[in-house]
């Protein structure tokens, strides 16, 4: 904790430093007071403006709208900090750059590519988002962080190139030793070993020095986004990514970080409802050219990236299809958000999903409204326990128009639901990071693994019944606030894009 503290002092002076040049500005021209709010009233105008003219969401701009016309002199300040910095970010302009440039090697198999022309989900992520589609691969889906661990380990022990970590949180454990005795050992032998955290996510777990740490192992690694008092605001945007990829011939994803609660050893909130899924086969190599993207965004050092493609020469001949995929918040619209509304608009007979956060804009609302007006079978998994009380009282705002829409509402009665899912119709899954909020959808660097007609959504089915066989349906009475619960949450709703 003290390194939280730490980190968040020397931001927070930097943030007031910053505020406070503004406001002295302010004051010493006094004089010139009419002036000064002119123009903050001309720049606050154009800024509203250009939200209204280039926003792809209102949903999200409209809260920044209110926030500019009420509080002009912060609001406008605010927006400039945070709403759009990703435009002026070195950081990002670089990211960009190693975005663009990984695109020449997700390239589509043509003659696979004839035989689902017809299929609209899989071609909007293969065609727009340039993550190609594969059939060769043996999928493991694990209900647990416990049960995708051993896994880990397992193959983990049997690396013999290289191992590749990108992760939101990692926290000195169990989970994080067990890997890191491994990864040690890996890198004394000569296997290339990397690893990405993100610098917020680990902003109480780890060491400013934890990069330098590492390296004396042999062990290469990088902070992403790192916080500091002149580019602190920036921390909007961050890596929430979970990726591990060892020899190109094995990939791990899904929600859980490398720290203890996922793994059920001392769970603040419960029981730690998460899952994993494990990959192997051509699907890989998209899991590697998402990491290293990432990398070479820091340090450009790998030239060609196909040296790190595994050949699976044994093919199978099947009619299943697997999409790991990105979504950046370099994206004109969210590819995350695209694929679960496509899901969900395209189902017929059911659709269930797990996310721990429930903040979403009029699209997926209406969507998940109107696909349970005609008659699909809609359900959703929140927390039963919640990891942020305030964040947790503006998802419960949400639940009221989606239950008086005809959505079931389950509380995982026994803690707390990290998991992101989506099933649909025994045909169609994904299993990721992408949490049903505006950080996933529209600030965050995320990952998915799309699955269509692949034996393993029986598996993922079957954990959503599971689920749900243990939560709570929230009632209609249950899903309406009180007066003073009602105005709270309208209030939150104010903010929703920053939390």
């Amino acid at each position: 904790m003290r390194y939280a503290i730490k980190k968040g002092v020397i931001v927070g002076i930097g943030v007031l430093l910053q505020i406070l040049l503004t406001l002295a500005v302010y004051l010493l021209l006094g004089e010139y007071l009419w002036f000064i709010e002119l123009m903050y009233s001309i720049l606050r105008v154009l800024l509203i403006l250009a939200l209204i003219k280039y926003s792809n969401n209102y949903s999200y701009t409209l809260p920044w709208i209110i926030i500019l016309l009420l509080f002009p002199l912060i609001g406008t300040l605010m927006f400039i900090v945070l709403g759009n910095n990703i435009k002026k970010s070195k950081l990002f302009k670089e990211l960009n750059k190693s975005e663009n440039n990984s695109k020449k090697y997700r390239v589509q198999d043509q003659v696979l590519k004839e035989e689902f022309i017809n299929n609209s989900k899989i071609r909007y992520i293969t065609d727009y988002a340039l993550y190609p589609a594969s059939k060769n691969n043996d999928v493991t889906y694990y209900p647990l962080g416990e049960d995708a661990y051993k896994d880990m380990l397992l193959e983990l022990r049997r690396a013999e190139k290289f191992i590749f970590m990108e992760y939101f949180i990692i926290a000195n454990g169990t989970m994080w030793n067990g890997i890191l005795d491994i990864l040690k050992e890996k890198a004394s032998n000569g296997v290339d070993v990397r690893v990405i955290y993100d610098d917020m996510g680990c902003i109480s777990t780890l060491k400013d020095d934890y990069p330098k740490y590492l390296s004396s192992l042999g062990i290469k690694c990088i902070a992403f986004n790192k916080l500091d008092p002149i580019r602190g605001l920036i921390m909007n945007h961050r890596d929430h990514r979970k990726i591990m990829v060892i020899d190109g011939k094995v990939g791990f994803s899904g929600g859980i970080n490398i720290s203890d609660e996922y793994i059920n050893i001392n769970s603040p909130y419960g029981h730690w409802k998460d899952n994993g899924i494990r990959l192997k086969g051509d699907a890989v190599w998209n899991l590697t050219i998402m990491f290293l993207t990432m990398w070479n965004t820091y340090k450009s050092e790998d030239k060609d990236f196909t040296k790190y493609r595994y050949d699976f020469k044994d093919k199978k001949e099947t009619n299943s299809y697997v999409i790991p995929y990105g979504d950046t918040p370099l994206d004109d619209t969210g590819t995350g958000e695209d694929i679960y509304l496509n899901i969900i608009n395209q189902a017929e007979h059911y659709v269930y999903i797990m996310t721990p956060y429930l903040i979403i804009d009029t699209d997926m609302i209406n969507a998940l409204t109107l696909a349970a007006k005609r008659g699909v079978d809609v359900r959703l998994v929140i927390p039963g326990i919640p990891d942020k009380k305030v964040v947790y009282t503006l998802s419960e705002s949400y639940i009221e128009p989606l239950v008086k829409g005809g959505v079931k509402i389950y509380k995982y009665t026994p803690g707390f639901v990290h998991a992101k899912v989506f099933v649909s119709d025994d045909k169609v899954a994904t299993v990721g990071t992408i949490n049903l909020d505006y950080r996933s959808l529209y600030l965050h660097y995320e990952c998915g693994v799309y699955l269509e007609n692949h034996k393993v959504i029986e598996d993922i089915k079957s954990d959503l019944d599971n689920t749900i066989s243990k939560s709570h349906n929230v009632t209609k009475k249950e899903a309406t606030p009180k007066f003073l619960k009602n105005l709270w949450q309208a209030i939150l709703r104010l903010f929703a894009p920053l939390m």
